[in-house]
């Protein structure tokens, strides 16, 4: 065997001597770290500064077209409303549009069902960013013909910048309560181990509106209360633990 085959067989030799100690069943293993892990949610209290309303106009007829035709020009005069109060047309999407034949059933089963009429809905969704547009815009929306107002969802336009301040107190908080922890514990706060943000939906609050098709007192205005949005955040944290005893 030559000079170098037993340089080759010696250095095997050696890494198998190393790997066997590494994994010697018989040495100790290091204990595991103390860890701290606290999880916190923050919340800002924000005005809103912005709206979604939903608009519709249901008509009736005879024939779908006869249907259709007429939920056309009372849903133009309606969007012509809607942009006379300052909406432009970009904030104004049709969300929802259905033609759907009405039935008549025999009660005693002898006859065939036949269709008596056509329902035709067009909704549309008109983001309005200035709240005090809010309640002429369904004004105006009501007095041109619209007989749905299904819903108003107020939300905030600097949603994220307000999620970041949640989420900077969220981490204060979870730091306050591994704090304590820790003193309970009779040792202090080690360094941050992993800081994790855990994601939670806060949808726009959902504020329901009823509209009748004929408004009484047409010189009275919609009220409308934005109220408050509660923007949330969360947090997940592992702190070392170090004793003092």
């Amino acid at each position: 065997m030559n000079t170098s085959l037993l340089a080759r067989h010696a250095l095997a030799a050696v890494c198998l001597a190393g790997s066997a100690s590494a994994q010697d069943p018989s040495r100790p293993a290091s204990p595991p770290i103390p860890q701290i892990v606290t999880s916190a949610v923050g919340e800002v209290h924000v005005a809103p500064d912005r709206a979604t309303i939903m608009i519709g106009v249901q008509t009736r007829a005879v024939t779908a077209a006869d249907a259709s035709a007429q939920n056309s020009r009372k849903q133009r005069a309606v969007i012509d409303a809607i942009k006379a109060k300052g909406i432009p047309p970009a904030q104004i999407a049709t969300s929802g549009y259905s033609v759907v034949p009405e039935t008549r059933y025999d009660r005693e089963g002898q006859a065939a069902p036949r269709t008596t009429s056509y329902l035709v809905s067009n909704v549309v969704a008109v983001d309005v960013r200035k709240i005090d547009l809010v309640g002429p815009v369904i004004d105006a929306a009501l007095a041109a013909g619209a007989n749905q107002i299904n819903s108003l969802t107020f939300d905030v336009s600097a949603a994220d910048s307000v999620r970041r301040v949640a989420l900077a107190s969220a981490v204060q908080k979870a730091r306050a309560d591994a704090e304590a922890i820790a003193r309970a514990a009779g040792g202090t706060l080690g360094q941050l181990l992993d800081l994790t943000a855990t994601d939670m939906y806060s949808p726009p609050t959902p504020r329901a509106v009823f509209a009748m098709a004929k408004v009484a007192d047409q010189s009275a205005q919609v009220p409308v209360e934005a109220g408050e949005e509660t923007v949330r955040a969360s947090v997940l944290a592992r702190w070392q633990f170090v004793s003092n005893r």
